[in-house]
């Protein structure tokens, strides 16, 4: 029987996600989740209007979702990892048990493990001895090195690559299609921009662009 689900937030990734839903079920020999809809505190007209079209209930804001009856599964759909957190706290303390999604066109290597809430797009490539923590998001076509940890709440945005050997600490965030080179450290809450190539450790919460970048 299909587990029940809902997904908190309704823009783009919250839409990429529901994409992961429905590619698992149709894998899957029979329906793994029953996606009852989205969740999302200030759906915009432009937003409303396409969950319509894919045929996608509007549940309502959290504060409804937390005072209902019902604990569904859940996974948090918003791109930004700090945003992430705070939602997620909340669902965690309210009883809500957190899903993991992997698109069946991902690919991941030996040795991985992958933490509750983590949502994993398609054409990802993980490869071996890779430590994947709570509620990180790796978008399409994310490259994850051998024996690199990703803490909690990381966000690998569109076609970036970390190599091996490398940790990504909390809440950090990879811009689109930047690159952190082997051995390397960012410090928790650390963002590096889009195109970026990281040479260095990056300290915590800084930000960091350009090539090399700094």
């Amino acid at each position: 029987m299909p587990k029940d689900l809902v997904i908190v937030g309704a823009g783009g990734f919250g839409r990429e996600t529901a994409d992961i839903v429905e590619a698992i079920n149709a894998a899957a020999a029979q329906p793994v989740w029953r996606l009852l809809g989205l969740v999302d505190d200030a759906l915009s007209a432009d937003n409303e209007e396409r969950l319509v079209r894919r045929g996608l209930r509007h549940l309502g804001s959290a504060d409804e979702l937390i005072s209902g009856d019902q604990r569904p599964h859940y996974v948090v759909g918003i791109g930004s990892p700090a945003a992430r957190r705070r939602v997620a706290g909340r669902l965690d303390a309210a009883g809500f048990p957190a899903a993991t999604l992997v698109h069946p066109q991902a690919t991941l290597g030996s040795e991985v493990t992958i933490g509750d809430g983590s949502v994993v797009c398609a054409g990802v490539r993980v490869t071996t001895n890779v430590q994947l923590g709570r509620h990180v998001h790796l978008n399409p076509n994310a490259t994850i090195g051998h024996d690199t940890t990703l803490e909690d709440f990381v966000s690998m945005n569109p076609a970036s690559s970390v190599s091996g050997d490398c940790v990504i600490e909390t809440g950090s965030l990879v811009g689109v299609g930047a690159v952190v080179l082997n051995r390397l450290r960012l410090g928790a809450g650390a963002v590096v921009g889009g195109s970026a190539c990281v040479v260095k450790n990056v300290a915590s919460g800084t930000v960091v662009k350009g090539v090399p970048a700094k």
